[in-house]
């Protein structure tokens, strides 16, 4: 008992908690031990529950995205994260008059206790019973639980509804966020104009898709008279439009109502030029013009249109957010599916945009060649970290042609950071890389005609036997996902256990998911395609990464992810069957590969894909002049089925080769 008090004590004085080595706070000791990363929320808290009290509001909810219900958000609606200090893409907060309490998935746990201080509550289970159980329990009956209306789907608002009204709780809407009422510095909408994507990467002209969107409205069953568009990359995509107000991703503030004769874009207009002006037609009135309106302007003028009589207005439920949804009344007025045609439609890219993304991902494969090259020769001499490693692939990129910079924070983890799937260096919390661990890079590049994301796995040194099984069976399941062979119209859901098969036959797993859409010059996670149950059938020239893992706590962690697009195959009988074309040209980790587990199908796929890697990515490094990383990716690229068909000769005929040899001595 002494002993532990002791420890306790020690702990308290040096800021140091046994299991934590300092990065993560602990609220059990007293004082409690906060990190250097952690946040003090104090001011913001007491300040938020001033704003509650003259509203009689006992518990305000604070979703972690923006009115366009996006995943990577502007830090001007990083409300969130202005409340508890932790800087995760995924989760909710809740603040109540004397508690706050913090939802997020796995993938952030981790980061969450090095983000907050201890006025936080940290809950490890992301669903919406989750949060209304806890409410249930901290806000009395009859009691007003607050929430922002553009900051919650129609499917996320019903889920509270039903649970917090059913037990007596009244759940309701503010339109104005109390967050940004006490958020004094909030950040500001960028400046910059908006901008148009040149005609040598476009196919189709936003003339000829909006002409495709209204003869998908005219021939749809109930009949639309107009569609609203609330994601952020809906109307990027329909006006061939980029801008920069979303890190990492080229979008801009804006919703869209197209009808069967009108056009209204809604935005920032200060930020339109003249020449985007005339580009959009906006001077006049025809059905191929489009009447520019103030972003702010997007409730009233869609209300004013739902006055009308027999109009429908069409949305895609998922992106649609609650104050939109609940002025389009009465509901046959609504026609509801999951995705809007503009995403659906999107999500097939056309002959030029499967051309220039696979270009992009040449050039990008380049980059990250160049990194681990770099790292190879770097790493032994015990200068390199996290950190240095993450700003070299973003420098080598930022020299590729049409670069416009990366397309996520980039995920450079080595050792027991790279067991957290989103680990992002900082400062404080970067390592030093070494040849005697993993070391795990996931990162991604914007460029003017693609997105890329890609994620490769190494180690310099020599790998545990646990480590090279599970790196080969991670591979095992990227490379039979990648060469399955499906009908035209399977779902990515009823496929998704082909990465897990091989991690699954040795009990190992993994918890994040399997694969995602990604874009042209767009957001590196473009839904709807994907491998999740909400995603759509996979078509031909669709685009989704491949990417299963393996994370051991405080160890390791193993990612293996490729960018594939979904191509037209020839079989014996059947037609119209699919199969994925992997468009990312980098090799994997030799080192890491057991061969004796690859299957001889598996052998031949890897084999075929590297000599593809040589045949396009030779001539691309060759134009480049880099004539050392040519010679590094080309013996990277050797057959490794030749290399272990050599290897089993020499081991099991060795004494055979011996006797011959000195037979032939003794005739000589």
């Amino acid at each position: 008992m002494l002993s532990w008090l002791l420890a306790v004590t020690l702990a308290a004085l040096t800021g140091f908690t046994a299991g934590y080595g300092g990065t993560e706070r602990n609220c059990s000791i007293t004082p409690p031990y906060l990190p250097s990363t952690a946040v003090d929320s104090s001011t913001q808290l007491a300040a938020l529950r001033r704003k509650m009290n003259p509203l009689k509001i006992s518990a305000y909810i604070i979703p972690g995205t923006d009115a366009h219900l996006s995943e990577y958000i502007a830090p001007r609606d990083a409300r969130m994260a202005f409340m508890t200090g932790f800087k995760g893409s995924s989760g909710t907060a809740v603040v109540t008059q004397t508690k706050a309490a913090l939802w997020t998935d796995s993938r952030y746990w981790v980061q969450a206790e090095r983000e907050m201080d201890c006025n936080w509550e940290l809950q490890k289970d992301v669903s919406v019973s989750s949060i209304t159980q806890w409410l249930l329990a901290e806000v009395p009956k009859d009691d007003v639980i607050g929430f922002d209306p553009f900051l919650f789907s129609l499917e996320r608002h019903e889920d509270f509804s039903i649970i917090l009204e059913s037990n007596n709780r009244t759940f309701k809407s503010f339109s104005d966020n109390l967050v940004d009422a006490v958020w004094d510095k909030r950040p500001s909408i960028p400046s910059d104009n908006l901008t148009r994507l040149p005609d040598r990467i476009i196919q189709r002209t936003w003339q000829m898709k909006v002409q495709d969107i209204r003869r998908q409205m005219k021939e749809a069953p109930n009949k639309p008279t107009a569609v609203l568009l609330s994601a952020l990359d809906e109307t990027a995509w329909l006006f061939n439009m980029r801008g920069n107000d979303i890190p990492y991703n080229p979008f801009f503030y804006s919703y869209t109502l197209l009808t069967l004769n009108k056009i209204w874009l809604f935005l920032h207009k200060e930020r339109v030029t003249e020449e985007l002006k005339r580009y959009l037609n906006s001077s006049c009135t025809d059905s191929l013009c489009v009447q520019l309106m103030s972003y702010d302007s997007v409730l009233s003028e869609v209300q004013k249109y739902v006055a009308r009589p027999k109009v429908k207005v069409w949305i895609g439920t998922e992106y649609t957010n609650y104050a939109l949804y609940e002025i389009i009344t009465p509901q046959d007025k609504l026609v509801v599916s999951s995705y809007s045609p503009v995403l659906t439609t999107k999500a097939v890219k056309d002959e030029t945009e499967q051309r220039v993304l696979r270009e992009a991902h040449v050039r990008d494969a380049v980059a990250v060649i160049q990194l681990l090259m770099w790292l190879e020769k770097a790493v032994p001499e015990g200068k390199e970290t996290e950190v240095t490693a993450a700003q070299y692939v973003n420098k080598c990129r930022a020299k590729q042609n049409d670069s416009r910079g990366p397309s996520f924070e980039t995920i450079s983890a080595s050792g027991p950071n790279a067991a957290l799937a989103h680990y992002s260096p900082t400062s404080e919390t970067s390592r030093k890389l070494t040849v005697n661990e993993m070391y795990l890079v996931d990162s991604g590049g914007q460029y003017l005609d693609g997105t890329t994301d890609i994620t490769r796995t190494v180690h310099w040194g020599t790998p545990t036997a646990m480590q090279k099984e599970a790196y080969t069976r991670v591979l095992m399941g990227n490379i039979e996902l990648s060469r399955t062979i499906f009908p035209s119209g399977t779902r990515g859901v009823n496929m998704e256990m082909l990465g897990r098969k091989a991690l699954w036959e040795v009990g190992l797993n993994y918890g994040h998911g399997t694969g995602h859409g990604i874009g042209n010059y767009f957001g590196v996670h473009e839904w709807p395609v994907g491998f999740q149950s909400n995603n759509i059938p996979f078509t031909a020239g669709m685009f989704t990464s491949i990417e299963p893992g393996y994370y051991k706590d405080n160890d390791f962690g193993i990612r293996i992810e490729d960018v594939a697009l979904t191509v037209p195959v020839k079989t014996k009988f059947g037609n119209n069957f699919l199969t994925f074309e992997t468009v990312s040209l980098v090799p994997y980790d030799r080192k890491l590969i057991d061969t004796s587990l690859l299957s001889p199908e598996q052998l031949k796929w890897l084999d075929t894909y590297y000599e593809t890697i040589r045949r396009v990515l030779g001539p691309e490094l060759d134009r480049q002049g880099l004539s050392a990383e040519k010679n590094w990716m080309l013996k990277q690229t050797e057959s490794l089925r030749h290399t272990t068909s050599s290897s089993n000769i020499s081991s099991s005929s060795l004494p055979l080769l011996t006797l011959m040899f000195a037979l032939i001595q003794s005739v000589l």
